[in-house]
């Protein structure tokens, strides 16, 4: 059945619109108000609604997103090879802390299922991660992992999972160097998820720059969990610094006797781990994260404004969101410290937003390096556009708290959590934030899934939602062609947060054990 041609345009200002219509439109296509294509644009690109002239302004989201590189009729294709980039806002006289949330009454009555830990933290699933302090044990900790999942867990039911919380980091690196800071808190806070329990163990080589003792100085880990019921482990002491084996320790002799270690270690854990239970908690105990990738022209349109509706929802309910990806919010700084909830959240984010300038120039790469040939094949020109889109995951609520890369949160509310935007070390700092829930929206479509915490995934197409229909948890689609308002997908989304988190439902990714690695932002040098 043929189409009739659909276009949305964002802003009243705006003098460029999205292609709707699945595999695009040709040439010659005629819109209700009479618009016509000059040429075929693809689905999620953009057409001209004016003519434009050679430095003209090209308007999305109300927002400057380029200048035309010639003259642009109405009804040409506008795309990355048309338009130059405008240069990036300056740091300086932004808006601090100057506008108000709209007035959003609190969300109460709203409850999940939750495993509530000894700082009053609560998590979501009941896993034991087994925490690695350098590369060089990975494969050996996997190699347990594999064989505690056989012939341990199935002793412990209430155990959701094991997993190894391998990395690339721990030795030949600058571990002095100032921003070393960034991959050790890492780490460290990662071990200390609330879906942890308060489990703390380790294995480590025994030579590598970071030491156990480093990782985990004394009174890093609650001492609830650190001191209890030390005589389930039978000869391994437990320690305020945590639960360690030491690969060359000389006790062992053979690799056997190393596994060996990891798994009577393994079994302390899984008996404490396995008399956790769910209760019912409020809302308020949820720490979620959102983040997009595979990001296309849909990305801000349906599934972002979906998620940002769902982002005001659990603020309103007294949850503590992030979002995060600092170049896909640097275009619109303004924005965001215009929302501050106060001036010293304002000069946080500028603080972040300044130090990733710096970082970004010292490799000699600037913002927009960031757009992919998917983002660009779905209809995003440049890091502006992609911005602009992004930021909206956020909702409108004002911004409580700025956390630097791998810091771990410590309030309620809205955080700006400053990351890059690579979607996997992205979600491996939200989950060393302390994350116990992540919501992940795609255009292009990823298998992207962490193994720490779950991931829902929403798709902004219907086409991509029926193409992977066991990869997608939401199809945000339908808001672009009209079957679904923004807010009911909104509420869709929230309602699915609670049932995941409770554990009365599992993500498509956590059905078919997908999982990303872990992978570490190291800004320092390495040896």
């Amino acid at each position: 059945m043929e189409q009739t041609p659909l276009y949305i345009r964002v802003h009243p200002n705006d003098n460029v619109a999205i292609v709707v219509n699945d595999g695009g439109l040709g040439e010659g296509a005629v819109f209700a108000d009479g618009l016509r294509l000059r040429e075929r644009v693809p689905q999620g690109h953009k057409v001209a609604l004016a003519d434009l002239a050679e430095g003209d302004e090209v308007v999305r989201y109300n927002v400057v997103i380029g200048y035309a590189l010639k003259p642009l009729p109405k009804g040409s294709w506008i795309n990355e090879h048309v338009i130059r980039m405008p240069s990036p806002p300056g740091l300086e006289d932004l808006p601090i802390a100057t506008t108000r949330a709209p007035e959003m009454a609190p969300l109460e009555g709203y409850t999940f299922e939750g495993y509530r830990n000894s700082d009053g933290s609560v998590g979501t699933r009941n896993i034991l991660a087994i925490t690695t302090t350098v590369q060089c044990v990975a494969d050996v900790v996997q190699h347990a992992v594999t064989r505690i999942k056989a012939e341990l867990l199935p002793k412990y039911p209430n155990v959701d999972d094991v997993v190894s919380l391998g990395h690339t980091y721990g030795c030949g690196v600058a571990i002095d160097a100032p921003d070393a800071m960034v991959p050790i808190r890492t780490v460290r806070n990662i071990a200390l998820n609330p879906n942890f329990g308060g489990e703390v163990m380790m294995v480590s080589l025994g030579c590598e720059k970071l030491q156990p003792e480093r990782l985990m100085p004394p009174g890093t880990i609650p001492i609830a969990a650190a001191v209890d019921d030390v005589a389930d482990i039978g000869d391994v002491a437990l320690d305020q610094n945590g639960d360690v084996v030491v690969l060359q320790d000389e006790s062992h002799v053979g690799f056997q006797s190393m596994i060996t270690s990891i798994m009577k270690m393994a079994e302390g854990h899984l008996k404490r781990l396995n008399n956790r239970r769910r209760e019912t908690c409020p809302a308020s105990d949820l720490v979620i994260g959102v983040q997009c990738g595979g990001s296309d022209a849909f990305s801000g349109l349906t599934a972002n404004p979906a998620v940002g509706f769902a982002t005001d929802l659990l603020v309103r309910a007294g949850a503590t969101v992030m979002f995060s990806e600092v170049t896909e919010v640097r275009d619109g700084v303004d924005q965001l410290t215009a929302r501050a909830a106060n001036a010293d959240v304002a000069q946080a984010i500028i603080r972040e937003m300044q130090w990733y300038d710096d970082y970004l120039k010292r490799g000699g790469a600037d913002r927009s390096a960031n757009t992919t040939p998917g983002n660009k094949k779905g209809g995003l020109s440049n890091i502006v556009e992609k911005a602009m889109g992004s930021i909206i995951k956020s909702g409108n609520s004002a911004i409580s708290g700025v956390l630097s890369p791998g810091e771990k949160v410590n309030q309620k509310g809205l955080i700006y959590a400053a990351t890059p935007a690579s979607d996997f070390i992205c979600g491996t700092l939200q989950v060393a934030s302390g994350i116990t829930l992540h919501v992940f929206t795609t255009g292009r479509g990823t298998p992207y899934s962490l193994a720490e915490v779950p991931v829902i995934k929403v798709a902004t197409r219907s086409d991509l939602a029926r193409r992977w229909h066991d990869l997608m948890d939401i199809n945000a689609g339908t808001i672009a062609t009209g079957q679904s308002s923004i807010e009911e997908v909104g509420w869709e989304l929230f309602r699915l947060m609670l049932e995941v988190a409770s554990g009365r439902q599992q993500t498509c990714a956590e059905k078919l054990g997908l999982h990303n690695a872990l992978t570490l932002f190291n800004p320092a040098p390495v040896t």
